[in-house]
């Protein structure tokens, strides 16, 4: 174990801010995040200790050999691929297509003539701004949140909503008589994180994470909080 982790437990990195991925208590942290870890430590018969920080700090304390893996949403970012590994992705949390089952809209080509609700001022309005320039002519409804666009789709005041998946999984859950379809418009994964000279025990991570999903946990995991 302390050739892997040298202070004889994986202490994972997290900002415990960010339901339903972390989430702190007075005594207690809990999230996919943290069921994840956990999961991870179990596979590879190693202890664990989350150590609870703002996301500003999580790649410094990395850094500092403060902690030895992350697991904290973190998107795979290609700036920082020369300071840690990052491991397969666990999580897509890109824009995801809804539609009312009944009345599916698999594709942006589709959506000529429909109405399109959205989130204003989000990556989804970004996306429908530059849908409008590729395709004829539907008509946007912008809302102060995700989960009102979503709304509008079930209450079929649209006909879709662009929504990024962890609202459109949350919606969804809290409204399990609405059968939707859902479909994967763009890609935002998560994955953990490993310093780069770490080597052997980013192996181990992720190893032990393609073991994870490949035998259910994770997909498990995921269902229990989205």
């Amino acid at each position: 174990v302390k050739e892997l982790f040298p202070y004889g437990e994986m202490r994972v990195g997290v900002d415990a801010s960010y339901p339903p991925f972390a989430v702190a208590t007075a005594t207690d942290l809990f999230g996919l995040d943290i069921d994840l870890g956990r999961a991870l430590a179990d596979r590879m018969g190693v202890p664990i200790r989350f150590v609870n920080m703002g996301f500003d700090g999580l790649y410094d304390s990395l850094k500092a050999d403060q902690i030895d893996v992350l697991i904290s949403a973190l998107l795979i970012d290609p700036s920082k691929t020369n300071e840690v590994r990052y491991t397969f992705p666990y999580y897509n949390a890109g824009l995801v297509l809804v539609s009312d089952a009944l009345r599916p809209l698999d594709a942006m080509q589709n959506l000529a003539g429909h109405t399109l609700a959205y989130e204003f001022g989000s990556e989804a309005d970004i996306v429908a701004r530059a849908w409008l320039r590729r395709i004829q002519t539907f008509q946007t409804s912008p809302y102060e949140l995700p989960e009102h666009a979503l709304e509008a789709v079930r209450l079929r005041l649209a006909d879709a909503a662009l929504t990024d998946a962890t609202s459109a999984r949350l919606y969804l859950r809290s409204h399990p008589d609405w059968q939707a379809n859902y479909r994967d418009v763009t890609n935002s994964f998560y994955a953990i994180a490993v310093r780069v000279n770490r080597g052997r025990t980013w192996d181990t991570v992720n190893r032990a994470l393609q073991s994870v999903a490949n035998g259910g946990t994770l997909a498990a995991i995921l269902k229990r909080g989205l």
